[in-house]
């Protein structure tokens, strides 16, 4: 055990400094969450982590109140984060479940049936991409979630004209809506219903994953008389999300609860535009972040792929301002989430282990590396330094951050030597099982 070492965020503008403080008075019991895991949105997108291409104020807000942590990992893709996230487990423990799939025996053991233990009412809208919703309209349901309000993944679109599935049925009344108001909206009800007693409101954007190119007709475009574009995105993106806060400010939960701001993968390196003679148009997507022009890295292992933006506020406990650069990833949220609650630990084997210790000021137990995969043979363990890819290739995180720099077995120095050694060992031992 040790204790964690914070650094305040000097870098923040002085006028998100300048905000007035949120109440520091934690009401007594267990902490709402709001976890709001955005789609296709990299650390080099974002002002509060250096991006200087797009203007999000109200992440920005968020931010300057918020403990910001830099060393959090994700997968390179969406389904295998949401299948960690959700369960603490990597996929590759189920056999890497197919695209769009959750393994059944394992419907229950979710950070939503945890938190269900401690009386939670638990709530998710947006995206799911866990099932086919018309042949499982009850998957949410089975998965912990007591309401749902979620688009058809690959059945219809999300943004406008939406096909939206909530609690079982096909909504008819948002032909004429936008899909990422609709979802919004259905939390913020859900929220506010159930304001007193506590509540997980789960939050998988829509945004900004381009729209869905495998269905016909094409989803319909937007006001502009094409798909938006990752800019204007990102402009409704925030837009939301200030909503949310809003909505949590306004309802008068804000001293108790606990906001988490995240995302699944890096950011998408195109984005589609239009739809023109039977074929998707896209345009490349490049973001500025600390003066150096970079790629989207969304399918990647590589840093830019896996190591995503996390924001944690929660008055009284998180102090604002602050950075953590202990290492995280995705496994780690639901025992996390059952320390804060003081459950016991799962019943059955996870990978994660928690951070509450982080989020409290308490001593914790440090993670020395973390895993990501997008697949069966695409994985990666990582220490700070230092990151391994079952080919060998070894890459020195500290002067290599791009990657670009493999280091092979035969190129070794002794430094490195004893760092492949180390993470081989994890890794071997970790792919044999627990």
């Amino acid at each position: 055990m040790r204790s964690l070492k914070i650094k305040h965020a000097w870098f923040i503008p002085l006028m998100a400094l300048l905000l007035v403080p949120v109440s520091c008075k934690q009401e007594p019991g267990n902490p709402n969450i709001l976890l709001i895991l955005a789609d296709d949105v990299g650390r080099d997108i974002l002002s509060s982590y250096g991006g200087t291409s797009y203007q999000t104020p109200n992440i920005d807000d968020l931010a300057a109140k918020s403990m910001r942590f830099d060393h959090v990992y994700a997968s390179p893709v969406c389904h295998p984060a949401r299948i960690t996230l959700l369960t603490g487990r990597y996929p590759f423990r189920f056999g890497e479940p197919g695209w769009g799939s959750f393994p059944r025996h394992v419907e229950n053991q979710t950070f939503a049936h945890e938190l269900k233990k401690a009386g939670y009412a638990t709530a998710v809208a947006g995206k799911w991409q866990l099932c086919m919703m018309k042949d499982e309209p009850d998957h949410p349901h089975r998965l912990g979630f007591d309401e749902y309000c979620l688009f058809g993944w690959h059945e219809g679109p999300r943004y406008h004209n939406p096909l939206i599935w909530q609690n079982g049925e096909i909504r008819q009344d948002v032909s004429d809506a936008y899909g990422p108001d609709v979802y919004s909206d259905f939390l913020i009800d859900f929220m506010k219903r159930n304001r007193n007693r506590p509540f997980l409101a789960y939050y998988p954007m829509a945004l900004i994953h381009d729209v869905s190119d495998d269905f016909e007709p094409p989803p319909p475009y937007g006001p502009a008389g094409r798909y938006e574009n990752v800019k204007e995105m990102l402009v409704e993106m925030d837009r939301i999300i200030g909503k949310m806060l809003q909505a949590v400010d306004d309802l008068g939960l804000a001293s108790n609860t606990l906001i988490i701001f995240t995302t699944d993968n890096g950011t998408n390196h195109t984005s589609i535009i239009s739809h023109e003679n039977g074929e998707y148009i896209e345009e490349l997507v490049y973001s500025m972040i600390n003066g150096e022009k970079v790629p989207g890295g969304k399918t990647q292992i590589t840093d830019w792929g896996i190591r995503v933006p996390t924001l944690m506020h929660w008055p009284g406990k998180i102090q604002r301002g602050t950075v953590c650069d202990e290492l995280i990833d995705f496994s780690d949220f639901l025992p996390t989430f059952n320390e804060i609650l003081d459950l016991p630990p799962p019943a059955y084997d996870i990978d994660g282990q928690s951070f509450a210790g982080i989020l409290t000021g308490e001593e914790y137990n440090p993670r020395n590396w973390v895993y990501s995969e997008k697949g069966e043979e695409i994985y990666m363990v990582r220490s700070k330094k230092w990151k391994l890819l079952p080919d060998g290739k070894l890459f020195d995180m500290r002067s290599d951050i791009h990657e670009k720099n493999p280091i092979l077995p035969g190129d070794d120095t002794p430094q490195s030597a004893k760092a492949r050694t180390e993470l081989d060992s994890i890794m071997n031992k970790l792919r044999s099982g627990y």
